[in-house]
């Protein structure tokens, strides 16, 4: 005897979410005409799967919850029988129906076996079961590029929208402090990824009030960052920029009673001399020196070329001939912030904080100047972008890569074809 194959529930409730299951002379388990008025509106939280449902039970209009299920015994197994919530539920829509089952007051509840094109579940398994980088890269072509770019919105907004999540968490652990917060995370991408963890760290140990105190020398900003990234206690001598930060901090670093973090928490290995932290570490420090308040100047700045020019820091000038302390390098050159890397700092900190800011304050301006330093900014190089092009994407700005990563991100790697425009797109494909 052949095993049933069951679908998801997820793609069981897309299939009754779009009406896409046959809808004609429908009966229910006990042999009742059916019609579905209203399927209801899908719930994503806890209780029945779908709220402020209508149908109609021979000359009977009922008002109320759909549950839907693989099998009808699901509902026992998750135990709903014991569940007020499910109390109104009207109609229990399964794909096998292997038993009755009844409200908590002992009331059974009309069922209905689903029916749907094969070719439905077919398309859907396909993509589950696909190896490539995108579940539905051997069928993209199929897709109108019109469809892809209609969808860029939507993933834009969605993407900010996360970001917006992490801000306003981070906002909650700093006591509503914008600048603060903003200084955290401008640190941590200062990292890069690789090291994003230890310029986080760094941030948290050294808060912004304290180097808004020594803004205006640029000295003393170098000599708390670097303290205070554990940089200056690795070695006893060194040459004589070094020794100097070194006394600086320890006065410092009594007066407001610092600790320094882990110095080997930080990563060289495999780096670009260029990215290595010594040299971000001092470009931050410039950033702050040329500054009054972070923040307030990011908010303020309606221009992007403006907001560029912010970002065109350069490192002190000892560091034009150094990669790290005590060695010089066999040749000098200016260690400034590069255009990419200002990019990837306006992407990913100063845009999320312009939105979130502009929707917390209700200064839709604020919102929009954001969206439109996106289309300005010109497409981001990276591995997923390259990838996107290789299948026929060309990005054309910022906006559009933002959108395609969180295509990549949130949906193909996790498979999320039933809630991606493309997925639903090649689902009912013929």
């Amino acid at each position: 005897m052949n095993t049933p194959i069951y679908m998801p529930e997820d793609f069981l409730q897309y299939i009754w979410e779009n009406r896409l299951f046959e809808s004609t002379e429908l009966k229910t388990h006990f042999g009742e005409k059916l019609e579905i008025i209203d399927q209801g509106k899908h719930n994503t939280d806890s209780g029945p799967d779908f709220f402020n449902a209508r149908i109609k039970l021979g000359d009977t209009i009922w008002a109320g919850n759909i549950e839907i299920h693989q099998k009808a015994s699901d509902w026992q197994k998750h135990q709903h029988q014991h569940d007020k919530a499910y109390d109104n539920v009207i109609l229990h829509v399964v794909e096998t129906m292997d038993v009755e089952v009844s409200r908590s007051n002992g009331e059974i509840i009309p069922a209905l076996v689903m029916k749907y094109p094969q070719k439905l579940a077919d398309n859907y398994r396909q993509l589950l079961e696909a190896k490539t980088w995108i579940p539905c890269q051997e069928q993209f072509h199929k897709v109108d590029p019109v469809l892809l770019q209609l969808g860029f919105n939507r993933l834009m907004i969605e993407r900010l929208e996360n970001k917006t999540e992490e801000i306003i968490a981070r906002l909650d652990q700093n006591n509503n402090d914008w600048n603060e917060t903003f200084y955290q995370m401008l640190a941590r991408m200062f990292g890069f990824k690789v090291n994003a963890l230890p310029f986080e760290l760094l941030a948290r140990s050294l808060p912004i009030g304290i180097l808004g105190k020594h803004r205006n020398n640029l000295f003393q900003l170098e000599a708390l960052l670097f303290g205070n990234a554990g940089l200056l206690n690795n070695q006893l001598l060194g040459d004589d920029y070094f020794l100097q930060l070194r006394e600086e901090y320890s006065f410092l670093y009594k007066k407001y009673q610092l600790k320094a973090i882990e110095s080997h928490l930080w990563k060289f290995l495999r780096l670009r001399p260029v990215n290595f932290p010594t040299i971000r570490i001092a470009q931050l420090a410039a950033l702050i020196h040329g500054s009054d308040t972070l923040f307030s100047k990011m908010i303020e700045t309606d221009n992007l070329d403006s907001l560029l020019q912010i970002f065109r820091v350069k490192a002190s000038a000892y560091w034009d001939s150094h990669y790290n302390f005590n060695k010089d390098t066999s040749r000098t050159n200016v260690k400034e912030l590069g255009e990419a890397s200002a990019q990837i700092l306006i992407i990913n900190v100063v845009i999320p904080f312009l939105f979130v800011y502009g929707e917390k304050q209700n200064k839709h301006a604020l919102k929009n100047r954001a969206l439109d330093f996106l289309e300005q900014l010109p497409a981001e190089d990276n591995s997923i972008v390259d990838k996107w092009t290789e299948l026929g994407v060309k990005a054309r700005n910022a906006f559009e890569t933002q959108a395609l990563l969180q295509l990549k991100n949130n949906y193909c790697v996790a498979k999320k074809c039933l809630n991606c425009h493309i997925g639903a797109k090649l689902l009912t494909s013929p």
